[in-house]
C-alpha cells in the first residue's frame, strides 16, 4: 500500500517538482553551481532544484542543509549521525540505539549539580559495569549490580533528571525524539522559527560530550523496548526476512535493539568509544527546513558546531554476500493473524536497482492500479496483499507480502504474489502503466513537498547514503526514459528463485526472553534544581512571535450550485491539486448499512466497466476517489490534478450512477469482512485499544458491537447495498472544495453531480450511553511478554472553559518526555518504556470528558507501576519551575501553531461538532498565560484526584498477579468474541 512505501516517497519527493512545467516530457537540466553568501560561507546549490536546498560544509567537514518553507513559523531539525547498529561491536549489539537514549542525558554542563563530584561516581558504576560483563557467576552479578543500583542513587543526587528534555519543551519544540537504524542515528526537533539561538546553545552543548549518567535506569527502560518488540510478531517476521536476506553482513546478523544478553551485560566504555569514533562533525549533518533565512542561519549554525574537532572516520566495510541461489524458507511464531514475506535482494541506495525497483514496484503495487492490486486485491484472491522496497548504504530489497483468506494456504499466497512478477517478466502489463506509475509518484511528491518535515527527510536520506542531491533529484528523470523492454529484461535478470520467505504462523514462540524485575531503587529526580546551563539559557531573549488566529467565516468562502448545493472553498496557494467532497451529515449512526455499501462499492464495476477497467480508467489520469462513512458523516472524496477534475468527477458520478451489484463479489467480500474480524481478534492492539476501550466507555450497547452478524451479512442483498448508495444522493449534503479555478470545480459539479430537486432529511441517530466508571478490572488474556494496563474515569460533559487548563495539564502532567508521569514512571522508577496520562476532551457537545493513564511493562512490574501511577492521580507533585517551562511551551506552541490549506476547513468543522464557532486558541492562549500553579491544582483536584477508574488490562494470564488487581476492583475476564460481538465463521470453529 501506498503508506507503507512513505520512507521511499520522502528520498524522491523533490524530485517531483523537475516535472512540474507546461511540457511534462521537458527535461530538467541539474547543475550543481558553487556560490558565496555574504559573510563568505560557501554553499552548492543544484540548477532547477525545487527545494532550493543550500548545502554547506564548514570547515570541520560538518554537512549544514538548509531548506526554506515558510507556511508556519516552526523549522524542522534533524542532527544525523552516519552510524547505526550496522557498526555496533559484535559483542555489544544494542549499543548504537542505547547510546541514543544517553544522549538525551545531558553533558557535563547540562543536567549536573556538581559534575566534578558526579563524575567520581560514574566512574565507578562504568568500572562495576565491566566487571559485572566478565563476571559468569548468577548470584555474583546480582551482587554486582545491587553495588551498581547503591551507587547509581547517591550519583542522582547530583544529576537533573530530563533537563534536556524541559530545556527543548520550553522552546516550544514539537516531536524531540531519535531513532537508530542500521547506518543512521537522528536526532529530532520541530522549533518555532524564534528559537534558533536557544536550540543552537543547547545542542552544540549536547553533542559535545557525553556523559552517560542515570544509565542503569535508562538500561531498563531499552529493556522494556526490547520486551516491545518481543511482542512484536511483525517486527519478527521482518528480521527473520533480514536474516535471510543478509547471513552474513550485519543488516541480517545483529538488530537495532540488540539481543538480551548484551542489553544485560552493556559496556559504558564501549560506548563512550562509539560516540568518540562516530560523533564527530565531518561524519554528522545539521538539517534544517522552515521559515528561515540562509544567511544568518549559517553563520549561527557555524557559531555553534564549528568549534567541534575533525577526527578521521572509518567505516567497517564487509565481506560480499555470496548470492541466493535457491528460496530460503524461515518460519516466525506468534499469537497474530498468518502472513508471508517474500523478498528479493538488491543492490543498495543509489544504484541502478534502485531507480528499476522503484519503477517496478509501483507497477505492482500503488494501490489502485498495479497488477497485485487489481489481481490480488481487487479480484478478493487473498485477504490483502502489497509490495514494498527499501534500500540502505549496502544493500536493498523488494518485499512483497500478503495475508491469506480463511481457506487459503500462505503457499498459495507466495505463488500468487510470485505469479504476478512474472506477469512483469513477461511484458504482460498495460504499455501506459510506466507513464501512470511515473505521474503517480510525481502526485504524491508534490502533495509531500508541501511538508517542510518531508524535506528535511529527503535531506537525510541523501547525507546517510552519502549521495550528491544532484543525482536524487535526477533519479525520477532517468525514470520516466525508462522503456517496457528495459523492465521486462531487468525482471528477468533480478526476479529468480533468489528470495527468502519468512511464513508467520500461529503458535507459541519459544524464544522468548523472560528476565527477573531487578528490583531498582528509584534514584533522585532533583524535580525542583537547574543546572548553571539552564540558568544562563533562561537570560537568553529570543525575539517575540506572536499567536494568529483565523476569521473562519472569511477564511472559508461560500457559494453555491445551480441546483443550490452550498459549496465551501478554500483556494490552494501551492500547487494544482485538488480535494472534493462530497458530505453528507449522517454516518453510522443513522445508518449502519452506509459502511459497509461504503466498502462493497470498491469491488465493483459498472455497465461500461468491469471493476479493474474502472481503477485503472482512474489511475490513467491521476485521479483517486473514496466513499468512507464514520459515526456522524459519510464523505465521498475526489482528488488529483486540477486539469483532471471533470474527467474525474464524471468517472465517480459514472461509477455512482451505473454501479452493478454481482453476488459472487459479495460473497468474498462478507468472507473478507469475516475473515478481517477473526485476524483483528489476534491484534492486541485492536483488542486493547478498541474493544476494551469500547466496553470500560459503553458496555455492551456500544458503537463497536453494533455489527452485522455473520447470518445477517450472508442474507444481505447485493443490490440492497449498491441502491443504499445510490440513494446517498436524495439526502442533504454540501461540498467542500480545497483547490484552484473554483468556476471550473463549479461547471463540473452543475455538469456531472445531479440531485433531486427535494432533498430527504437523515434518519434517526442511534445515541450510546455513556457507562459510570469505577470498580471493574476488565482482563483479556493475550500471549505476550509485557502486559499493558489502562486507567479510564468517565468526567464532566465537555466545556470550552477547560480547554486551557486541560491543555496545560498534559503537558506538565503526563504527556512528553518532561512530564511528571514520565519521569516518576520510567526516569526514576524504570517501572516501564511507556506511560502517560492525560485528560482528554470531548469531541462533541453534550458527551463526557476522559481521564485516562496508560503503562506498558512487563507483568512482573505491573504491581508497582500501577501503584506509581494511582499515586500521581491522586496526588500531583507540584514543581513550580517545571509548571513554568511547561507553562511557557504551551505558549509557545500555540503562537507558532499555524492552521492553514485545507486544514481550515476541517478544524472549523471539529469546532462546530463542540459547539464553538470562533478560533478560541486566543481565549485558550489569554488564559494560560494567566494561569498559575495554584490554578493547575484546583483543575486536578476538581477533574483528576479521586476519579472513579474502570481498568483494562491485556497481558499473560500465567504471568499475571490477580491478587494485585483485585485490589482496584472486581476482575472480569473477557471474552474477545464479546467484547467485539462476533460470532466465529463457521469454517473457523473448532
Amino acid at each position: 500500500m501506498k503508506h507503507i512505501k512513505s520512507l521511499l516517497l520522502l528520498s524522491l519527493m523533490v524530485v517531483v517538482f523537475s516535472c512540474k512545467t507546461e511540457n511534462n516530457d521537458k527535461k530538467m537540466a541539474y547543475a550543481v553551481e558553487t556560490n558565496q553568501d555574504a559573510n563568505g560561507f560557501s554553499y552548492e546549490t543544484v540548477a532547477n532544484d525545487p527545494t532550493g536546498l543550500r548545502l554547506y560544509t564548514l570547515d570541520n567537514g560538518l554537512k549544514v542543509y538548509l531548506g526554506k518553507n515558510e507556511e508556519e513559523p516552526k523549522i524542522q531539525t534533524l542532527i544525523a549521525v552516519r552510524a547505526g547498529s550496522t557498526y555496533d561491536p559484535a559483542d555489544n549489539t544494542g549499543l548504537a540505539h542505547y547510546l541514543e537514549h544517553m544522549v538525551f542525558k545531558g553533558t557535563d554542563e547540562i543536567g549536573t549539580l556538581n559534575y566534578e563530584e558526579e563524575s567520581k561516581l560514574i566512574q565507578q558504576i562504568s568500572d562495576l559495569y565491566e566487571t559485572h560483563k566478565k563476571e559468569q557467576d548468577p548470584e555474583k552479578k546480582k551482587a554486582i549490580y545491587k553495588k551498581i543500583d547503591e551507587i547509581s542513587l547517591e550519583a542522582s543526587k547530583l544529576s537533573i533528571a530530563n533537563e534536556y528534555d524541559k530545556m527543548v519543551n520550553s522552546l516550544g519544540a514539537e516531536g524531540t525524539n531519535a531513532f537508530t537504524s542500521n547506518e543512521q542515528t537522528v536526532y529530532v526537533n520541530k522549533i518555532p522559527s524564534n528559537e534558533v539561538d536557544k536550540w543552537l546553545k543547547v545542542e552544540s552543548e549536547r553533542f559535545s560530550k557525553l556523559v552517560l549518567r542515570l544509565f542503569h535506569t535508562e538500561l531498563e527502560a531499552v529493556y522494556e523496548e526490547f520486551n516491545r518488540g518481543q511482542d512484536s510478531d511483525g517486527r519478527k517476521q521482518y528480521f527473520a526476512t533480514l536474516q535471510g536476506l543478509f547471513p552474513t553482513h550485519p543488516y541480517g546478523t545483529q538488530s537495532t535493539i540488540g539481543i538480551s544478553e548484551h542489553l544485560k551485560n552493556p559496556s559504558m566504555e564501549a560506548i563512550n568509544a562509539y560516540f568518540e569514533t562516530y560523533y564527530v562533525p565531518n561524519n554528522m549533518a545539521v538539517i534544517m527546513v522552515g521559515d528561515l533565512e540562509f544567511d544568518d542561519t549559517i553563520k549561527k549554525v557555524n557559531d555553534a558546531f564549528g568549534s567541534y574537532e575533525k577526527k578521521e572516520v572509518t567505516h567497517p566495510t564487509f565481506p560480499a554476500l555470496e548470492p541466493i541461489t535457491a528460496p530460503v524458507k524461515k518460519e516466525v511464531l506468534g499469537p497474530t493473524a498468518e502472513s508471508i514475506y517474500v523478498a528479493f535482494r538488491s543492490e543498495g541506495k543509489g544504484s541502478n536497482q534502485e531507480v528499476m525497483l522503484t519503477l517496478v514496484d509501483y507497477m505492482l503495487a500503488n494501490s489502485q492500479a498495479g497488477l497485485i492490486d487489481l489481481n490480488l486485491n481487487q479480484k478478493q484472491m487473498v485477504q490483502n496483499a502489497s509490495s514494498y522496497t527499501n534500500f540502505d548504504n549496502d544493500y536493498g530489497f523488494h518485499m512483497l507480502y500478503g495475508s491469506p483468506k480463511a481457506d487459503q494456504s500462505l503457499d498459495e499466497v507466495r505463488e500468487l504474489l510470485l505469479a504476478q512478477v512474472e506477469k512483469i517478466k513477461k511484458g504482460e502489463f498495460e504499455d501506459w502503466l510506466l507513464e501512470a506509475v511515473v505521474n503517480d509518484l510525481r502526485l504524491s511528491q508534490i502533495r509531500q513537498y508541501e511538508n517542510g518535515s518531508s524535506t528535511a527527510y529527503a535531506y537525510l536520506g541523501a547525507f546517510i547514503g552519502e549521495q550528491n542531491w544532484k543525482d536524487r533529484l535526477e533519479m525520477l528523470n532517468q525514470m520516466k526514459k525508462i522503456s517496457k523492454q528495459e523492465v521486462v529484461d531487468f525482471a528477468n535478470s533480478f526476479y529468480a528463485n533468489n528470495y527468502v520467505e519468512v511464513h508467520k504462523k500461529k503458535g507459541e514462540d519459544t524464544s522468548i526472553v523472560k528476565v527477573e524485575n531487578p528490583g531498582i531503587t528509584p534514584i533522585e529526580l532533583n524535580r525542583g534544581k537547574e543546572s548553571e546551563f539552564l540558568t544562563t539559557l533562561n537570560t537568553m531573549v529570543s525575539p517575540d512571535l506572536k499567536p494568529q488566529y483565523i476569521d473562519y467565516k472569511t477564511a472559508i468562502k461560500e457559494t453555491t450550485m445551480d441546483n443550490g448545493l452550498k459549496v465551501s472553498y478554500i483556494e490552494n496557494p501551492n500547487n494544482d491539486i485538488f480535494n472534493m467532497n462530497i458530505i453528507f451529515d449522517m454516518g453510522q449512526d443513522n445508518d449502519r448499512m452506509v459502511s459497509l455499501a461504503a466498502g462493497y462499492l470498491d469491488y465493483l464495476g459498472t455497465d461500461k466497466y468491469s471493476p479493474e477497467q474502472l481503477k485503472q480508467e482512474f489511475y490513467k489520469i491521476g485521479i483517486s476517489y473514496n466513499v468512507f462513512s464514520a459515526s456522524d458523516k459519510t464523505y465521498i472524496g475526489l482528488s488529483g490534478l486540477k486539469e483532471n477534475l471533470d474527467a474525474g468527477l464524471a468517472l465517480l458520478q459514472h461509477l455512482w450512477n451505473n454501479a452493478e451489484p454481482n453476488q459472487d463479489t459479495y460473497n468474498k467480500y462478507v468472507e473478507s469482512i469475516l475473515k478481517e474480524r477473526e485476524d483483528g481478534k489476534t491484534q492486541k492492539g485492536n483488542i486493547f485499544w478498541n474493544g476494551l476501550m469500547s466496553y470500560g466507555q459503553y458496555g455492551e450497547d456500544s458503537r463497536l458491537r453494533n455489527i452485522y452478524s455473520q447470518k445477517e451479512l450472508k442474507a444481505m442483498s447485493p443490490t440492497e447495498l449498491v441502491n443504499k448508495i445510490k440513494e446517498m444522493r436524495a439526502y442533504k449534503q454540501r461540498i467542500f472544495y480545497y483547490g484552484n479555478a473554483l468556476d471550473e470545480a463549479k461547471t463540473a459539479l452543475n455538469t456531472h453531480h445531479k440531485i433531486p430537486e427535494t432533498l430527504l432529511d437523515y434518519p434517526e441517530k442511534v445515541e450510546y450511553t455513556n457507562l459510570e466508571t469505577g470498580g471493574n478490572v476488565y482482563f483479556v488474556d493475550y500471549d505476550m511478554v509485557q502486559s499493558e494496563i489502562l486507567l479510564l474515569a468517565k468526567g464532566e460533559e465537555f466545556s470550552p472553559s477547560k480547554m486551557a487548563a486541560s491543555q496545560l495539564f498534559n503537558t506538565y502532567f503526563g504527556s512528553g518526555l518532561s512530564s511528571i508521569v514520565f519521569q516518576e514512571i520510567r526516569e526514576s522508577k524504570s517501572l516501564a518504556y511507556s506511560a502517560f496520562s492525560s485528560y482528554d476532551m470531548a469531541r462533541e457537545a453534550g458527551k463526557p470528558d476522559y481521564t485516562m493513564a496508560y503503562v506498558g511493562t512487563q507483568a512482573n512490574k505491573l504491581e508497582q507501576a500501577v501503584s506509581a501511577m494511582m499515586e500521581l492521580m491522586t496526588n500531583m507533585p507540584e514543581a513550580e519551575d517545571q509548571f513554568n517551562q511547561a507553562k511557557e511551551a504551551t505558549l509557545k506552541k500555540i503562537a507558532s501553531n499555524r492552521i492553514t490549506k485545507s486544514n481550515i476547513f476541517w478544524t472549523y468543522e471539529g469546532l462546530k461538532k463542540r459547539g464553538i464557532d470562533n478560533d478560541n486558541r486566543k481565549e485558550i492562549y489569554d488564559t494560560i498565560k494567566n494561569m498559575t500553579m495554584e490554578d493547575l491544582k484546583t483543575f486536578f483536584n476538581n477533574n483528576i484526584k479521586g476519579e472513579n477508574y474502570n481498568v483494562m488490562v491485556i497481558g499473560n494470564k500465567k504471568d499475571m498477579d490477580f491478587d494485585a488487581l483485585s485490589k482496584l476492583g472486581t476482575i472480569k475476564e473477557m471474552d474477545i468474541d464479546y467484547l467485539f460481538n462476533y460470532n466465529q465463521p463457521e469454517a473457523l470453529k473448532q
